[in-house]
């Protein structure tokens, strides 16, 4: 493996949940940087450009909201701006009159495959990747996602921030 990035190279002592978790975030911020790229090419913020990947299929705005980590009022506002250039639109749900479901028009759909198209071609971190790694990759990231959707998110705790506190002075 190269490690010549200088945030890769970890101490010899640092255990190894630390140096994925560094890398981990590292690679966050790299995907939401590429993220933003994207979205602005589509002409949509990061947060709408999310959104509209998430409506592969119709679903409720308060599904929306869970995948998109927030709260459904910020959704609202979100989806707003969608609908009003015809990418999205409030459907009511077949199987329930109270709730309103979210779709994407052909116009989104077009949209939604652009950008789909875009993350893979200009993406710096797969084109490093052979075909063998990127599978590797995928196996892996389907293995931490489904491990982490069957675990809830943790509490820091106070005892948490002691012993992140005794261990970094």
């Amino acid at each position: 493996m190269d490690t010549s990035s200088a945030w890769c190279k970890a101490p010899d002592d640092e255990p190894l949940g630390k140096q994925v978790s560094r890398m981990l975030f590292e690679l966050t911020g790299r995907m939401r940087a590429h993220l933003a790229a994207v979205a602005d090419a589509v002409e949509l913020t990061p947060m709408q450009a999310r959104a509209l990947h998430h409506l592969a299929e119709p679903c409720p705005m308060g599904e929306v909201a869970t995948r998109l980590h927030c709260d459904r009022s910020n959704v609202t506002g979100i989806v707003d701006r969608l609908e009003e250039r015809g990418l999205v639109e409030r459907r009511q749900d077949p199987t329930d009159r109270r709730r309103r479901m979210l779709a994407t028009t052909p116009a989104g759909d077009r949209v939604r495959q652009q950008m789909a198209e875009l993350m893979v071609a200009g993406h710096p971190i797969l084109a490093g990747l052979s075909v063998e790694q990127q599978a590797e990759l995928r196996d892996l990231l389907a293995t931490v996602l489904g491990a982490s959707e069957r675990s809830p998110s943790p509490e820091i705790t106070a005892a948490d921030m002691a012993t992140a506190d005794r261990l970094n002075p």
